[in-house]
């Protein structure tokens, strides 16, 4: 008899989602799927809209990645007033705007890391999920300082956003052409001279001792990180324009699961010659995949795991110093192991730590040349690598300066695909033969989504709100067994 479980909703993501594992007559898992179920119509209510209010209008899809949105919008807008696409700001402008940017990410970066996905790891995925959460860290004493410490890397990472986006959320900093404030030095002091533990230089040794902590985690639980789900991928990205790490701005890169180049270079004002969109029935995301690829073998992957298959080396010494040792694990071959996305991400915590200590010591930080413009167009692409991934912004103006098109392709959307693959890898491990589900084998699922840290809210385009329901349904769709939780 054919039976369906439900996994609903997917806990410790932002937004809603459900898992749904169908299988045979021989409790064989015969399809897996994650269904993003909520709905946001962003790109359809910010039409007629002055173009000018896109950066603070789009970043109210999420309260956790706001800055990704408004400066992603932002960059777009550069375009449409004649800034170019990045490198036409002035060095105030795009100094101050990486800032908040690599404060966006370090704050995401270790939110993430520490309180949604630590739990899991230092815990066990089948622990008791009364204590695998953020306040088991924080009762448990050999982890209560990591938990603390995750809090304060949050908070100062909050703080740069304040100060170069005008607000901690939802901020107005970025405005079309560049920016509408610099940073002071009294700002600035802040966190190059603050009190320990609130200034920089702890932040990056925190960093660092943070990559110290899971290193020493794989030498102990290597089969599980390695193997737990893992499946050939292409991967994307923004390079710089020397094929480095670059989280703010650059050129599209994408390689196959082997390291083979598919294309290098690309102007993203150019993004629809190389990506297309998919619409499949079962969910509010779409699915993108790569032009030339096609729909079966075009999908990709996209977020640290792929930034650090796609770039040659990262400018920060400390971090490449890590990235060397990280691409030491598949002889210098792209990484195809999902959970090696913890790895990846708390590199790049310790590159936007470096970025910011060297970009808070940049006297053009202080200075008042803040916007740039030129000769307006109707239309700009902004692409920014989002804690996530790679995140497209896209707009159309008419002549009445209103938006007549949007099109957002966000990190998570870029990443549907491939959440759909690990869900199907550990859902044939875990649940093949089974007649009764556990809460391990569910939380087991959710694992896996939780490493690309997915962002449901910005991927729809919700309402309702959801209890967590497991149904085994059999073929004529009849329930004959449910748990909730």
């Amino acid at each position: 008899m054919a039976q369906k479980i439900t996994i609903e909703p997917v806990t410790r993501v932002e937004g809603h989602g459900k898992v749904t594992i169908h299988l045979d007559d021989q409790l064989n898992v015969a399809q897996s799927r994650l269904h993003i179920v909520e709905f946001r119509g962003f790109e359809r209510f910010v039409q007629g809209r002055p173009y000018w209010e896109a950066p603070v209008l789009v970043q109210r899809l999420c309260g956790i990645c706001p800055v990704s949105h408004h400066l992603a919008a932002a960059k777009a807008l550069d375009v449409i007033v004649g800034a170019g696409t990045g490198k036409g700001l002035t060095p105030t402008g795009e100094k101050m705007r990486r800032l908040m940017h690599y404060g966006q990410t370090f704050q995401s970066h270790a939110l993430h890391f520490f309180h949604l996905a630590s739990p899991d790891l230092l815990f066990g995925y089948d622990a008791d999920p009364a204590i695998r959460n953020v306040i088991g860290l924080v009762l448990t004493p050999e982890y209560k300082d990591l938990a603390v410490q995750a809090v304060l890397m949050r908070k100062f990472g909050q703080e740069i956003i304040r100060v170069t986006a005008g607000k901690k959320i939802h901020g107005t900093g970025a405005i079309p052409g560049g920016i509408n404030k610099n940073l002071s030095i009294a700002e600035r002091d802040e966190f190059l001279k603050g009190a320990d533990p609130m200034n920089i230089d702890k932040m990056i040794d925190w960093s660092v001792a943070s990559l110290e902590l899971l290193k020493n985690y794989y030498k102990g639980n290597k089969d599980f990180i390695d193997n737990f789900s893992k499946f050939d991928s292409n991967h994307l990205s923004l390079v710089s324009e020397d094929g480095g790490l670059d989280l703010y701005h650059g050129v599209l890169k994408a390689v196959d699961y082997q390291g083979n180049v598919i294309f290098d270079g690309v102007d993203y004002q150019e993004y629809e010659k190389y990506i297309e969109e998919e619409v499949r029935s079962w969910s509010y995301m779409k699915f993108p995949y790569i032009k030339s690829l096609g729909k079966e073998k075009g999908w990709y992957r996209v977020g640290p795991l792929a930034r650090l298959n796609t770039a040659t080396h990262i400018k920060t010494p400390l971090a490449q110093k890590e990235f060397e040792a990280y691409k030491e694990l598949t002889n210098g071959k792209p990484n195809n192991m999902c959970m090696h996305m913890h790895y990846a991400r708390l590199i790049e915590l310790l590159h936007s730590a470096e970025e910011m200590k060297k970009l808070l010591n940049d006297p053009d930080l202080q200075k008042d040349d803040l916007v740039t413009k030129g000769t307006k167009v109707n239309k700009g692409v902004g692409l920014i690598e989002a804690p996530r991934g790679t995140l497209f912004h896209h707009y159309e103006i008419n002549e009445h300066d209103q938006i007549t098109k949007a099109n957002l392709i966000v990190s998570t959307t870029n990443n549907n695909m491939p959440m759909n693959e690990s869900v199907n890898f550990i859902a044939k491990k875990m649940m093949t033969g089974q007649t009764t589900i556990t809460e391990p084998m569910m939380n087991a699922v959710e694992v896996g989504i939780r490493a690309y840290d997915p962002c449901l809210s910005c991927a729809t385009h919700a309402l309702g709100k959801m209890p967590l329901e497991i149904s085994l349904v059999d073929k004529d769709n009849n329930v004959i067994d449910r748990m909730k939780k």
